[in-house]
């Protein structure tokens, strides 16, 4: 027995097609804060590239691109200049001293892998006071990172503090003495 399908025009059908009150661009209302960036745009301080709604860095730009570009500056540049940070991590313990350099070097390398593809994740200021190292980054997501990474290098233990006021994620990473690798 064959279906005969018929189109039906009911209340719900009808609400559904209805698209007053909705955005014309399907972007996040976060992406929408602030005067729009031109596409394409080019950063004067990082070299990063704005097209397509994301920053890239290290890609290659066509020349006619690059003529038609706005020059401005990054929303990255722009915090670090301002020094505000989301991400802070901070790195305790006895073999923290002994194991610095590496450790550095550890923290160079996640920041240079998260900013490949996406600019605006930096360490805005790094500073060793002697027993505690401070690395300030633009976003929480970085401060994670480089906690977990120095977790699963070095091992000892990660704890993760959002603060409630800004949304600002501290992670302290405790080297520990008896699972110490280099």
């Amino acid at each position: 027995m064959k279906r005969q399908v018929t189109r039906t025009t009911t209340k719900s059908l009808i609400r559904s097609l209805d698209r007053r009150g909705t955005r014309s661009n399907m972007s996040p209302p976060v992406a929408q804060k602030g005067a729009p960036i031109e596409d394409p745009s080019v950063c004067d301080i990082c070299g990063s590239v704005y097209t397509a709604k994301t920053w890239r860095r290290n890609r290659p730009v066509p020349a006619k691109m690059m003529d038609a570009a706005a020059w401005t500056v990054c929303p990255a540049c722009k915090q670090a200049k301002s020094g505000k940070y989301f991400g802070r991590v901070l790195v305790r313990g006895a073999n923290a001293m002994a194991n610095l350099d590496a450790i550095r070097a550890r923290i160079a390398n996640v920041e240079r892998r998260a900013e490949f593809t996406q600019p605006e994740r930096r360490i805005i200021a790094s500073q060793w006071d002697g027993t505690t190292l401070e690395v300030l980054t633009t976003s929480q997501k970085l401060a994670h990172r480089i906690a977990r990474e120095l977790q699963k290098a070095f091992g000892g233990r990660a704890r993760y503090t959002w603060s409630d006021q800004d949304g600002a994620l501290t992670a302290i990473w405790q080297s520990d003495t008896r699972t110490e690798r280099a």
